[in-house]
């Protein structure tokens, strides 16, 4: 399955906002930030749901392959309890820019592109945030917590991690996939 895509530059795919068009639950307004990569300015795109002075925001960091469609049944449930929701579309993913050559795709990118998201989108008047990471969201997620540790007040993991070191060499190469084999 192709998706078209408009080209924001030569560098850098966008998928057409009529794409996103009449999703089923999907009633949340897009809003974007540019923040700078390796292959010029790249939009992000988020959804911002709920009162903006509210005390608590949770902060939605979704995992691979969705986007921030994954949060369109939890959002309203938040919204309902007071909460204002923050759920960004990693780049690369729903109506986030989208770099076309594979290598620009780096965990560190990642955590350097969503790191410049929270600074652009993060209010400055001390709201709190909970942070919310599912899968890959939660790799990226918790280094973006640990450079901003002030600002996080709880933090929930759902089917994630963060990886404590080397893996070991037992683990690599042929072993792992023959465990895999045997599962």
């Amino acid at each position: 399955l192709r998706i078209p895509c408009t080209m924001a530059s030569e560098a850098v795919a966008r998928t057409p906002d009529e794409r996103f068009t009449n999703l089923p639950d999907f009633p949340y307004a897009p809003h974007y930030v540019e923040v700078p990569s390796a292959v010029g300015i790249l939009r992000i795109h988020y959804l911002d749901e709920g009162p903006r002075d509210a005390s608590e925001c949770v902060v939605c960091f979704h995992g691979q392959p969705t986007w921030s469609f994954l949060y369109r049944k939890m959002i309203p449930h938040l919204v309902a309890a007071g909460f204002r929701v923050l759920a960004p579309d990693f780049v690369g993913f729903g109506r986030s820019d989208k770099p076309v050559e594979r290598e620009q795709y780096t965990y560190a990118a990642h955590v350097a592109w969503m790191t410049a998201w929270a600074d652009a989108v993060f209010d400055t008047d001390g709201q709190k945030y909970t942070f919310l990471g599912q899968d890959w969201g939660g790799l990226i997620g918790l280094r973006v917590v640990t450079a901003k540790p002030d600002r996080f007040s709880r933090i929930v993991v759902a089917n994630s991690g963060l990886p404590a070191g080397p893996v070991p060499a037992a683990l690599l190469g042929p072993p792992l996939r023959a465990g895999y084999a045997a599962m």
